[in-house]
């Protein structure tokens, strides 16, 4: 059972990694990439949340690939990329902080003891040293160009299982978009357009306000072009799939930033 951390007791500590990570801090492209669920850390004081490594190591724990093509993709772009660190499991860095999914008891079937019954104090400490400190980064930057007049096209990396509830996803990737549907139609039309490719529309996942945070909160709450783009966790695994991946997106993106400069 993994141990609660009191209110006066912080929550990372010595030898906890920082909650983000910048990628090419000095990047000189519009591109700019985040990623919520690109690590799988947890704080030493939840003594990996009672669950066993092979669950942290699951779908549920992270987002299987995406921080090798997230970091391989921000110098083929010269793109500044923003990742997360800890564990969807520790928190949930695209969720509102009301979501029910933000800090989940239950994920695919695996109970996770360390996050069952905590008190506010306990939740708002994951927030203050992990959500908060990722989110704040995001905005420094986000707030940077807009004083410098850059343009800024925002995309949220993702991946997600290849089956869910046994049922097999025939989606390569997916785009997925709420409101404004501009870079996401057009990332769509030219993956589509590879001809190997089925691309999920709002597959296999549709964003909200209530279940996502970046596409609501900076994608359209500053006006930005933006896209949360998911690629499937089989295709990325290993570091092949995941520079076939990254060329075919360094390929793709640049003319669709030309095509809306």
């Amino acid at each position: 059972m993994a141990r609660r951390v009191s209110e006066a007791t912080r929550l990372l500590g010595e030898g906890d990694p920082a909650p983000f990570t910048v990628h090419n801090a000095n990047g000189a492209s519009p591109w700019l990439l985040i990623a919520d669920h690109a690590g799988q850390c947890v704080p030493r004081v939840l003594r990996d949340l009672g669950v066993a490594q092979s669950e942290l190591d699951r779908h549920i724990g992270w987002d299987i690939g995406i921080a090798g093509v997230t970091a391989r993709l921000a110098q083929a772009l010269d793109a500044v990329a923003i990742t997360q660190a800890y564990s969807r499991l520790v928190i949930d860095c695209n969720r509102p902080h009301n979501s029910p999914t933000l800090i989940a008891e239950r994920s695919d079937g695996t109970e996770v003891p360390g996050n069952a019954g905590l008190i506010a104090a306990q939740r708002q400490q994951r927030i203050d040293e992990i959500f908060a400190p990722y989110h704040a980064r995001i905005v420094a930057e986000l707030d940077a160009r807009q004083a410098q007049g850059r343009p800024t096209f925002l995309v949220a990396m993702h991946s997600f299982t290849p089956a869910m509830g046994g049922v097999a996803r025939p989606w390569h990737a997916g785009v997925l978009y709420h409101r404004d549907t501009r870079l996401a139609h057009a990332l769509r039309d030219a993956l589509q357009a590879e001809g190997d490719l089925v691309v999920g529309d709002n597959q296999p996942y549709a964003v909200s306000d209530s279940s996502d945070y970046a596409v609501p909160v900076y994608g359209e709450g500053r006006g930005l072009l933006h896209v949360e783009l998911e690629i499937r966790q089989d295709l990325i695994a290993d570091e092949a799939g995941q520079a076939m991946w990254v060329q075919r997106l360094a390929r793709l993106l640049p003319p669709l930033a030309a095509k809306f400069a």
